[in-house]
Formats: C-alpha cells, sequence, structure tokens
C-alpha cells in the first residue's frame, strides 16, 4: 500500500528561519508484484502449446508372408530425387529399356504428373517408386511423402538404392558419382 511519511523537518533551525515540512513517499510494491505473477500465470495456462505433426507411413508386415503377383512395368512410376527441388522420373519402362527421364520441379508440378501417370495404368495396380538420391534433401523426401498422401496414392515404395542401369540413367541430369 501507498503510505506518506509525514515526520521530521520541524521547529526552528539556522537563526529562526521557519522550514518547510518535507514529505517522504514510499511506494509498496508488493500487490503489483503478485499482479504480474497472476497474469503471467494466467497466460502459461491459456496458452495451447503446439502439438507435435506426424506422417503417419504404413510399412507391410513383416511376420505375414503375402504371394503378390509381379508388377508390370507400364504400372509403375519411379521418381528420383535430386538437387535443388527438382525430381526426375519415368513412367512405364525400367532403367535399362532407356526411357525419357522427364524432369519437374518439386509441389504442384510433380504432383500434376504423378496424377496424370496414374490415370494411365489401373488404380489398384499403379506404383510409384519413391528413389532419393544422394545430392536430394531430407525436405524433398517429406515433401513427396506429403504428396503421396494429398493425391492418396496407396501403393507407393520408398528405395534408397539405385541400380547402375539407373546411375547411368541419370548421370547427365544429377551430376552422380559412380
Amino acid at each position: 500500500m501507498a503510505e506518506i511519511n509525514t515526520g521530521g523537518g520541524g521547529g526552528k533551525h539556522d537563526g529562526g528561519k521557519v522550514r518547510s515540512k518535507k514529505a517522504s513517499t514510499r511506494v509498496d510494491m508488493t500487490p503489483m508484484v503478485d499482479l504480474g505473477f497472476l497474469l503471467i500465470t494466467f497466460f502459461i495456462l491459456a496458452t495451447t502449446l503446439s502439438k507435435p505433426s506426424s506422417m503417419t507411413l504404413n510399412v507391410p508386415d513383416k511376420t505375414q508372408k503375402e504371394e503378390t503377383e509381379p508388377l508390370k512395368a507400364s504400372n509403375v512410376m519411379t521418381v528420383f530425387l535430386g538437387k535443388d527441388n527438382k525430381a526426375y522420373y519415368i513412367m512405364g519402362k525400367a532403367a535399362s529399356e532407356d526411357p525419357e527421364v522427364k524432369t519437374v520441379s518439386m509441389g504442384y508440378d510433380l504432383r500434376k504428373a504423378i496424377q496424370e501417370s496414374a490415370k494411365l495404368a489401373p488404380a489398384d495396380k499403379f506404383v510409384v517408386v519413391l528413389k532419393p538420391t544422394k545430392e536430394s534433401t531430407y525436405k524433398n523426401m517429406v515433401d513427396i511423402l506429403d504428396e503421396m498422401a494429398i493425391i492418396k496414392i496407396k501403393r507407393y515404395a520408398l528405395v534408397d538404392v539405385l541400380t547402375d542401369d539407373e546411375k547411368a540413367l541419370l548421370k547427365d541430369k544429377v551430376k552422380l558419382e559412380i
């Protein structure tokens, strides 16, 4: 609480001259500190903390052995992730067949290319094979997995090893070390 100290400075000094009383003030800061801590506590409790977001990645069960039919190359799209947010893809052919490699940028262009390729194959047979190169970034890998979720592609594979034919095919575009 604020209090005013009115004591001191009375009487005659210095040859009979009368001096006025000096009032000293002292402000008690305890209530203001209490209010500050109450406000800090309120804002901490009222603030919602950001929840960590994670991506769902479905993987096959190792304990169950299922017989699957071999994939036809015409139903497979292979996407190679390169540097500078570029992706290279081939559709319907293996790398050993010398296919045409198309280049797209990550994001909308890649999404459009996957959607167009998905129209060429039956929906339950279409597979996207994702192959990051050493020049690609982790961000590109997360982005392509996000694209798979956005487009709702159910069958895709993540492969981290390039074959010799794929290295030879991408050598000029990605400048791979062989």
